[in-house]
């Protein structure tokens, strides 16, 4: 069990939630853009950090 890609996928997944909900608030037009530009901020933040682990943590068989 390789608790690196674990915690990898799950950042990642974060991520992608964070943009997709910061994407859906900039196309409604949501009073709220200061919040909504922290949740895109952090959510490209966890996206490339849960890339960046996934990618560069090695299979151990």
């Amino acid at each position: 069990m390789n608790v690196k890609r674990i915690f990898g996928t799950i950042l990642t997944i974060l991520g992608v939630i964070g943009l997709i909900y910061a994407g859906y608030g900039f196309v409604n037009h949501a009073q709220n853009t200061r919040g909504l530009l922290v949740y895109g901020i952090i959510g490209l933040i966890f996206f490339v950090s849960g890339i960046g682990l996934v990618k560069n943590t090695k299979d151990e068989s």
